[in-house]
């Protein structure tokens, strides 16, 4: 597995989403998503419409994700 396709799957299942994806061992990866779905939402609903984008492989191709999840508000916030 590698980020440059969870990232695609990410972006696929969220249109309009900013999503950045690193991981250099193939199995454990930190993503930033930054998505206007969030809104509203608490942070393991958040997790989850991620996790939703990336099916099964969560917990076997992916053993670990971690996540960090705004809305463009938050993240334009940030700097």
């Amino acid at each position: 597995m590698d980020p440059a396709r969870i990232q695609a799957m990410i972006e696929h299942g969220m249109p309009g989403a900013q999503v950045e994806v690193s991981g250099a061992d193939g199995v454990h990866f930190e993503a930033t998503v930054v998505a206007s779905q969030f809104a509203g939402k608490l942070p393991l609903a958040r997790h989850r419409l991620v996790y939703a984008t990336l099916g099964e492989l969560m917990g076997g191709a992916i053993h670990a994700l971690a996540l960090k999840t705004l809305t463009p508000e938050e993240a334009g916030n940030r700097e």
